[in-house]
Parts: structure tokens; C-alpha cells; sequence
């Protein structure tokens, strides 16, 4: 299965990004930004349970 990693995330790009990579079979690693919110919001109807066992996105804060 293909991987790929995606800085900012959470942007308007890396959301729609996301979403056809998502749609074409890929594992998606996606980058957000260290900040005093959780903000997800262009990514909230793709995001995942990060408990789930085999996400096929998951966040990575850096």
C-alpha cells in the first residue's frame, strides 16, 4: 500500500490533498503545527479515531 506524508495538513491544500489521496488507496501521515488549539476543522469529516487499529490517516505533531 502507498504512503504519503503531508506537511500542514490542516491547511486548505493539505485538506483536499488528503482527501484524494485518501480516495485513491494511500496511507496518509499528515503534519500539524505545535499550537494552543486542536484545530482540525478542514480535516474534521476525514478525521479518524486515533484508537482505531488501522487508520489510514494519522496526525503527527511537530
Amino acid at each position: 500500500m502507498k504512503k504519503a506524508l503531508i506537511t500542514g495538513i490542516t491547511g486548505q491544500d493539505g485538506s483536499y490533498l488528503t482527501e484524494f489521496l485518501l480516495s485513491k488507496g494511500y496511507i496518509v501521515y499528515g503534519v500539524i503545527r505545535r499550537s494552543s488549539s486542536f484545530n482540525t476543522g478542514r480535516i474534521d469529516h476525514i478525521y479518524q479515531d486515533p484508537h482505531d487499529p488501522s487508520p489510514r490517516m494519522r496526525l503527527i505533531y511537530g
